[in-house]
């Protein structure tokens, strides 16, 4: 393979409520660009008897972006924000020095319906001199984001840069991610608009790179933009997203991420200590694994 360095397969793991695919991290390829973690959420199918509830967890060094594609989700965290969160969406929550939420099926959906949730879990670590800066969120409508057509191909850039366009979404380091859905065959050319490692995920349909076909459920990584080329098929939908890498590992741990272990085992303690910022008026809680 000339310029796409790894394909990367969906790794089904059950979680309870959800079968969720990983994609990121992954043995070989721990990060792309600032993008530490990225989980497929779905399409799962919700109700009358079974909902999503992910009760109260903690988060530090990271910020998350939830992106729907179906479905909606109730986030609350221990900055007292409460926000629906609908396909096309932006949540960006910063963890920072420290945040617990939980996402829950809102309770307009509880009435005995049944619906499907699919979206994306992603995790952006913070660099090194912010990776403790103080909790904050935010949200963006869909369309508070920049969107534009070129010829069949519909794009949407839900955070970062890229294509001379700029996200509202307040990140803290050179990234992008892009929304694309193609109406016919099309051929994509990267160069020159995007900075940093190009990870592409294929939501639907199927994309060609370097002469291979890569199908829904993968994830392709390309450390060059200058030479990132690639065909998408047909009704597809594809993300992309990446930046520049950061100078430092990261370690992770469950819900932690940080540039130094200490900051971690701080964490730790201090979660099983219950002695952490706490959703209002939530009593819930998630224990501290135990990995081996």
């Amino acid at each position: 393979m000339s310029n796409t360095d790894l394909i990367i397969p969906e790794r089904s793991r059950d979680i309870g409520d959800f079968l969720v695919g990983r994609l990121l991290p992954f043995r070989k390829k721990r990060m792309v660009g600032p993008f530490i973690f990225i989980d497929h959420m779905g399409p799962t199918e919700l109700g009358p008897d079974h909902y999503m509830d992910v009760d109260q967890h903690p988060h530090i060094g990271l910020a998350t972006l939830t992106f729907l594609l179906e479905g909606e989700v109730e986030h609350r965290d221990s900055l007292g924000t409460e926000q629906i969160i609908r396909p096309g969406s932006v949540n960006w929550m910063v963890a920072g020095s420290g945040v617990s939420h939980t996402e829950r099926t809102p309770m307009h959906l509880r009435k005995g319906n049944s619906f499907t949730v699919h979206g994306y879990q992603i995790w952006v670590a913070l660099p090194k001199e912010v990776e403790q800066i103080e909790p904050s969120f935010h949200h963006f409508a869909s369309d508070d984001l920049p969107q534009w057509q070129d010829g069949p191909n519909q794009w949407k850039l839900v955070a970062g840069e890229a294509f001379g366009r700029q996200s509202p979404v307040p990140t803290h380091s050179p990234l992008f991610m892009l929304e694309l859905k193609c109406e016919t065959d099309s051929s994509i050319d990267l160069r020159g608009q995007l900075k940093g490692e190009i990870g592409i995920c294929v939501v639907k349909g199927k994309v060609w790179a370097c002469d291979q076909e890569v199908e829904a459920g993968h994830l392709l990584v390309s450390k060059d933009e200058n030479t990132c080329k690639l065909k998408v098929a047909a009704n597809s939908h594809i993300l992309f997203f990446g930046g520049e890498a950061l100078p430092e590992a990261r370690t992770i741990y469950w819900n932690f991420v940080a540039s130094d272990p200490k900051l971690i085992e701080n964490a730790k303690e201090k979660w099983q200590n219950h002695d952490w910022p706490k959703v209002d008026g939530d009593n819930s809680y998630v224990p501290l694994p135990e990995f081996s």
